[in-house]
């Protein structure tokens, strides 16, 4: 078992691991790329950059320190997470425990344009089949995406609903899938119901009746994952206190995943903090007041 396992390998991951490595903890790192960071060609308002530095080296420089620390660094995707008195984080390529938990996901820069699906959350979309699985038993429902995170999703689903539909809307899917689970690639054009989700309507005028949707577009946004443990959220920003503590027991959360200011220096410091708060926790076990 591990100390702290961190979801995220930014700015606010790497900072946060650096003081528990220092503090004798074990830390494993996940990260599947380096993020929005990666897009930014030329950094200039950082502390200590006498010359401008592209994201990708900054971030590549500070998993360095964290390995030569002593830090596991695993480029995989996580598909899962749940809490049983310690936490259980499923990749694509294994099953983590940990007595805490991070998470530094950033945040997503877009979000699905399809009409009717923000109207419609809660009521029939979903963002988490383990929570929800069990509200459409034996009924029809889909999920939206093409990759790792949707198969599993769909997993889930297909022991209890009636019939289960991967929607990737007009694009390829990008993993082997089951027997058991139908795929549909028309183009969406919209969701349709009232008061509930009641059918999925594409581009060339059809529909296909469906009573609930589940997304899971690309890899698990902090917000995806958030949902699974019953994280407080605030419009898909993950609610922390003044300590970077969410609501859930050694679960701490910091940089763009949890809002404000979207800076690098902003999450490098709640890095930090969430990383001074989770050495008291691992040392006492105890939860700081809020």
């Amino acid at each position: 078992m591990q100390d702290m396992v961190i979801i995220g390998n930014g700015p606010a991951g790497l900072s946060a691991a650096l003081y528990l490595l220092r503090a004798g903890f074990s830390v494993t790192i996940i990260g599947k790329d380096n993020g929005a960071l990666s897009k930014a060609e030329k950094i200039e308002n950082y502390f200590g950059l006498p010359v401008p530095q592209d994201g990708n080296t900054l971030v590549e420089n500070g998993k360095k320190q964290a390995a030569e620390l002593g830090a596991v660094l695993l480029e995989e995707e996580v598909v899962g997470i749940s809490w049983n008195g310690s936490y259980q984080i499923a990749t694509t390529g294994q099953t983590l425990e940990s007595r805490s938990l991070l998470l530094a996901t950033g945040s997503p820069r877009k979000r699905p344009a399809i009409p009717g699906l923000k109207e419609l959350e809660g009521k029939g979309v979903s963002y988490c089949a383990v929570c929800d699985a069990f509200f459409y038993r034996g009924k029809d429902v889909a999920v939206l995406g093409n990759g790792e995170y949707a198969l599993h999703e769909a997993q889930e689903l297909l022991p209890l609903a009636g019939r289960v539909t991967l929607l990737t809307n007009g694009t390829e899917p990008l993993v082997p899938l089951p027997e058991g689970l139908k795929v549909d690639m028309r183009p969406i054009e919209r969701l349709a119901g009232e008061p509930t989700l009641q059918e999925i309507r594409f581009t060339d005028g059809s529909s296909l009746p469906m009573a609930g949707l589940f997304v899971a577009l690309g890899s698990a946004k902090g917000s995806d994952l958030a949902k699974k443990l019953g994280l407080l959220l605030d419009n898909d920003r993950i609610v922390v206190d003044q300590h970077m503590q969410t609501n859930m027991p050694g679960c701490f959360a910091a940089g763009d995943c949890i809002g404000g200011i979207l800076q690098i220096s902003v999450a490098v410091g709640e890095g930090a903090k969430a990383g001074l708060t989770a050495i008291r926790y691992l040392r006492t076990g105890e939860v700081l007041p809020a």
